[in-house]
């Protein structure tokens, strides 16, 4: 069992930086890969980021390529997501989650979930 709790959410200007954290907790949470996803209101959950156990396999959605980046200390088991000039349309609430293996986009892969933290980017 692994558990996954977010953190450092906030309102933030359009064209500003966030960066959000997940911690991870429980059985061997070292050797999960992690990813990040987000949800905004009426919309299905989507795939932002994701990170190998190792941190060498990265993956990013297409949209927020060369923006966000993805990355993990494995001596605290946190994971991070440093998101930099930030859009309106990104306003949602991001998830932390952890899949056994190499790092995935599909989020049917993953079976453990953070409660998500909101991130809103004003206009």
């Amino acid at each position: 069992q692994v558990q996954l709790v977010e953190s450092g959410g906030g309102l933030v200007q359009a064209g500003g930086s966030l960066r959000v954290s997940c911690a991870a907790t429980g059985r061997a949470s070292s050797n999960y890969a992690m990813g990040w996803f987000r949800q905004a209101p009426g919309k299905e959950r989507e795939f932002v980021a994701a990170i190998s156990w190792s941190g060498g396999s990265i993956l990013y959605a297409d949209s927020v390529k060369g923006r966000f980046t993805i990355s993990r200390d494995s001596a605290k088991n946190t994971v991070y997501l440093q998101m930099n000039r930030l859009k309106p349309e990104e306003t949602a609430v991001y998830y932390c989650a952890a899949r056994y293996g190499t790092s995935g986009s599909a989020k049917s892969s993953y079976g453990y979930w953070g409660k998500g933290t909101q991130v809103t980017v004003s206009s």
